[in-house]
């Protein structure tokens, strides 16, 4: 017992040092300098948003991206078979709005994933140097777009994707997104993806803006017809075409409503989780068990042992509060203040992987924004 205790101190060190060493080459966007050439005679933007049922933020969305500083911009708006009031929202709004483009998307062609398939017909209707592909439920600040370009240009990039400030509504919804944005840093390590040398790649939905080569060069959204996954994986085949990526925290310029609930977080992981794990219920055993271990049974350790392992294990909750700190708070707004309920935020994403495991394999496949895709399809 005291082995794994020492292990598990162990690691949590080794995680503390490296997302410290880590976390602060990351730029945060507010920090970036307008380039005023940039700003003047920048190249045309196209900001293209894939939209189904979006009727409660998609017209607010739009209009802070409307009000950008940066003036060299068209939109694709692409409602994707909405039964809502999206269209309705989308064609009013594109009245008063001559920069904005308007596609509906009635029907789904076999072998693609609604918002892949809307991102790539964003894309066909486009004709800017430089492309973003964002969702319709982000706000941003008035100079996001053009500290984005700036730094994009200023770095000599070809994709630059930025964190936004993720939030929920309620302590318990705030806590599970503090969370995962914890197991997201440790995991896939996002401050490597600036590293050239590395293979790690990242890509977030709610911002990927690459030049229209490098899209092109990754093989567009045609790659990823059936990946739940788009946003990373589009970060993937960037970095591997030999384009050049940073990552950026924007948690000050763009914000989000993750999920508006506990419950409704759990029902959106349903699409992705079993697809980050490859399919794999090997993977998936090794995630909850791993899960289980470094996050849960420090904590129950403290009342279940004694001596030296009691002592190991309370160090081991320290460190993991200082990766905590060094990762979830630098990622989202007041994550620290979340800590306290780790252990139990670590139980709900561990019933969250076996609830999506199970569930996929119950349906063959996975229901995402009300279509069905069966997992044949989507292991292709």
């Amino acid at each position: 017992m005291i082995y794994l205790a020492a292990f598990t101190c162990l690691f949590w060190l080794i995680v503390w040092v490296d997302a410290s060493i880590g976390m602060n080459k990351i730029t945060k966007l507010e920090q970036v300098s307008i380039d005023r050439n940039i700003l003047e005679n920048g190249p045309l933007l196209s900001i293209i948003v894939a939209a189904r049922d979006e009727e409660e933020h998609i017209k607010a969305s739009l209009q802070s991206q409307f009000s950008q500083s940066y003036p060299n911009i068209e939109w694709i708006v692409v409602n994707d078979r909405s039964t809502d009031d999206t269209k309705i929202i989308l064609d009013q709004v594109a009245t008063t709005e001559p920069r904005m483009n308007v596609i509906h998307v009635s029907s789904l062609p076999s072998g693609w994933l609604g918002k892949n398939h809307a991102l790539y017909q964003g894309f066909l209707a486009s004709k800017g140097e430089l492309i973003l592909f964002t969702d319709a439920d982000i706000y941003y600040e008035k100079d996001t777009i053009t500290k984005a370009l700036s730094y994009l240009h200023q770095e000599k990039l070809d994709h630059l994707t930025l964190a936004p400030n993720l939030k929920g509504k309620g302590y318990w919804t705030n806590a599970f997104v503090a969370f995962f944005l914890f197991g997201f840093s440790y995991f896939k390590r996002p401050w490597k993806s600036n590293d050239p040398k590395s293979k790690t790649a990242i890509g977030i939905g709610a911002f990927n803006l690459l030049t229209r080569e490098a899209y092109l060069h990754a093989g567009t959204h045609e790659q990823l017809k059936m990946r739940p996954d788009d946003d990373l994986i589009l970060g993937q085949e960037i970095k591997q075409a030999g384009k050049k990526q940073h990552l950026a925290l924007a948690q000050a310029n763009l914000s989000v409503e993750w999920y508006p609930s506990l419950k409704s977080a759990l029902i959106g992981l349903e699409k992705n989780t079993f697809a980050g794990l490859f399919y794999s219920y090997l993977m998936v055993l090794i995630a909850v068990c791993g899960l289980f271990i470094s996050q849960v049974w420090p904590y129950l350790a403290l009342f279940l042992t004694d001596g030296s392992t009691r002592v190991l294990y309370a160090i081991s909750i320290v460190t993991l509060f200082l990766s905590y700190n060094q990762t979830a708070d630098k990622m989202t707004k007041g994550a620290n203040k979340y800590f306290i309920s780790l252990p139990f935020t670590a139980v709900l994403f561990i019933y969250s992987i076996i609830r999506a495991t199970i569930l996929t394999a119950k349906r063959g496949g996975i229901i995402w924004r009300g279509t069905f895709y069966s997992l044949e399809e989507l292991k292709k």
